[in-house]
């Protein structure tokens, strides 16, 4: 899953300026073979802080998870980079 992808699954929180801020919770977890997959579909959170709450909580019974935050203009298709508020095990490579 690439972070287009994944951008389409996440609905946008609206911020005071014009840009708009994703904050996404992915959880992953090996499957038969020892590949990294995700768990579930990636979670949108309301702000920074209840991503991270809700990334430790998942922690415990997941082999990765990441709670990440990126500005975005959807209008126009403009992005900032993403900024990592959490990691915690393995997480797979997400292009």
């Amino acid at each position: 899953m690439d972070i287009d992808q994944i951008l389409l699954l996440c609905l946008i929180d609206e911020v005071e300026s014009e840009m708009a801020k994703l904050v996404v919770v992915m959880a992953f977890k090996r499957n038969e073979d020892g590949e990294l997959l995700a768990a579930m579909e990636p979670l949108q959170a309301t702000s920074e802080g209840a991503a991270i709450s809700r990334a430790k909580l998942l922690a415990a019974d997941h082999d990765g998870v990441l709670a990440w935050s990126r500005e975005a203009d959807p209008a126009i298709g403009e992005y900032g980079e993403p900024v990592e508020l959490f990691r915690s095990g393995e997480i797979p490579d997400i292009d």
